[in-house]
């Protein structure tokens, strides 16, 4: 169980709201509503997937590199006009957010000082992809690692890196996670 020890009621309520933006988020995907999955990321904003193994080892290339919010827009074009997979639809399942343990402002050399303001939050999750036939397999189990920022009145996903436990993922990742 969470611990609130040495949480302020300021960061309680910066963790409701940004369970409510990954909650909200995941259910555009699994609503099959992705036009509006941008909307929930900054329009500067870096969105990608990558294994524990992965990043553990500190590889440069994940599974999906997306820079900007343009670059989701087309990801959903692609998916709905260009990309040919068999139906199906994933599930969330997501925990709790936490802050990550390490301060935010270690990102700062990383992509600018403006990420010095970003909260690091981690939220876990499991995606189930249901398939038209009806099967279900648990398709994605990890962590999304997000720095959220306060933009024009509203918590968004700065960075969102997708952090999957395992190396082993079906070839049919088309809709993000």
């Amino acid at each position: 169980m969470a611990s609130n020890i040495g949480h302020t009621a300021a960061d309680r309520e910066f963790l409701a709201a940004a369970a409510q933006v990954c909650a909200d988020c995941a259910g555009t995907i699994d609503d099959d509503s992705l036009e509006a999955w941008p909307d929930y990321f900054t329009d500067d904003c870096l969105y990608r997937v990558e294994t524990r193994e992965g990043r553990a080892n500190g590889w440069a290339i994940g599974l999906m590199h997306c820079e900007g919010r343009g670059m989701l827009r087309d990801r959903v074009l692609a998916i709905r006009h260009g990309n040919v997979f068999d139906p199906h639809t994933y599930r969330h399942v997501l925990s709790q957010p936490r802050f990550a343990p390490a301060p935010a402002t270690e990102a700062a050399g990383q992509r600018g000082t403006e990420l010095a303001s970003a909260r690091r939050v981690l939220t876990s999750f499991n995606v189930t992809r249901v398939m038209k036939t009806g099967e279900m397999t648990l398709f994605a189990v990890g962590t999304y690692d997000d720095r959220f920022v306060e933009a024009d009145g509203r918590l968004l996903i700065r960075e969102r890196t997708v952090v999957l436990d395992s190396r082993n993922l079906d070839t049919l990742l088309v809709i993000p996670l």
